[in-house]
């Protein structure tokens, strides 16, 4: 009887043993260590530790390998304010002035009121061929009988992008208010029908605590996604475009710019500012 019990205890801890040893060689794979040591037990990992995103000791994480490394910057990526339907927006031109860029002159503003929360803001417009002729820069109010600005504005000595600073002219945008402003290119002073007009809308509102806390935290160099990821127009193309002027030869900026003109239906000028720049056009 006493040797058949000791046999029986003998068959329980070789099963035991022969047990521990499937489960050490099978928590190789999907388990996570215990302890540091080399030869400690593994067990499975479960769903909860995959839910949490625990990280398997040892291995280095994304952070950990690029820590010290500076980050690609990508393309700001500009969200409309949701302020109902578009109004349109007008640009001008005339065929056969150029082929491949019919449209001669374009206000850079999307199809709908593009907002700034500065008061005096920068409006940027697009030329394609430098001409002889006079330039009128025309703001009027929504629903206003007369302009808040009506000025004729030095022409450029080269196509391209242009830019107007409305603290040149000392106009101040009112919060709350929308804006229209024409840019008109006049070949015909005493026949007016004959302009080429092109126009958009603007309208300021006051920045928010998260605007000012973001463009804090993130610097100037990022100034251009947090604009246009609180959908201000205005501010965005005037921050990228302040960059492209500090760094001219710079070609991610020129990108970015061209990003922002492509999201709001203007790849042809996009195309053309890479390319006037010595960039591809791709």
């Amino acid at each position: 009887m006493k040797h058949a019990t000791a046999l029986t205890w003998m068959l329980v801890c070789g099963i035991s043993l022969l047990m521990v040893f499937s489960v050490v060689e099978s928590s190789g794979q999907g388990g996570k260590r215990t302890g540091g040591e080399t030869g400690q037990v593994e067990t499975p990992a479960t769903a909860d530790d995959s839910e949490r995103g625990e990280k398997k000791p040892g291995r280095p994480t994304v952070e950990a390998m690029t820590k010290g490394l500076v980050a690609p910057v990508g393309m700001p990526i500009y969200r409309p304010p949701l302020r109902g339907a578009p109004v349109g927006r007008i640009a001008g031109g005339s065929r056969g002035i150029m082929d491949e860029y019919p449209t001669l002159l374009v206000v850079l503003s999307p199809d709908h009121t593009g907002l700034t929360t500065q008061e005096q803001p920068s409006l940027y417009w697009f030329l394609a061929e430098v001409m002889p002729h006079p330039i009128e820069l025309t703001i009027i109010e929504e629903q206003a009988i007369y302009p808040i600005l009506e000025t004729r504005i030095p022409p450029p000595k080269q196509p391209g992008v242009q830019r107007i600073r409305l603290a040149d002219y000392d106009v101040r945008l009112q919060p709350g208010v929308k804006y229209k402003w024409f840019v008109a290119l006049v070949p015909d002073q005493d026949r007016r029908s004959k302009d080429i007009l092109a126009w958009g809308e603007i309208e300021r509102v006051e920045p928010t605590e998260k605007l000012q806390k973001d463009l804090a935290e993130m610097g100037r160099a990022r100034s251009p996604h947090v604009y246009a990821g609180e959908g201000l127009w205005y501010d965005a193309l005037a921050a990228v475009s302040d960059l492209i002027d500090t760094a001219p030869g710079d070609e991610i900026f020129r990108k970015q710019r061209a990003s922002l003109l492509e999201q709001v239906g203007l790849p042809q000028i996009a195309k053309y500012d890479l390319e006037q720049a010595g960039f591809s056009g791709q």
